[in-house]
């Protein structure tokens, strides 16, 4: 298993769910660090907004999971919406 895959797995499977077109997502786990990855994420123009949420409550709570999964790897997890 690579390192962060759980993450990748994890944020992937969220963003999915919240997306219209779930094709278009793409989940890189870049390594951050000795003990820590960061999980790019990039959607379809129109769904980076779903993805956000208000106030970027979505976001945060994507970030929230992604950091427990990380928990799992003994690995610092940062979550970033790219465009």
């Amino acid at each position: 298993m690579n390192r962060g895959e759980i993450v990748g797995r994890v944020v992937r499977y969220l963003t999915e769910q919240i997306v219209d077109d779930p094709d278009s997502v793409e989940i890189e786990v870049v390594d951050d660090g000795e003990d820590a990855v960061v999980a790019e994420v990039k959607t379809a123009k129109p769904d980076m907004g779903r993805v956000i949420g208000r106030r970027g409550r979505v976001a945060r709570a994507i970030r929230m999971v992604a950091s427990g999964a990380g928990d799992e790897e003994g690995l610092e997890v940062g979550v970033e919406f790219l465009d």
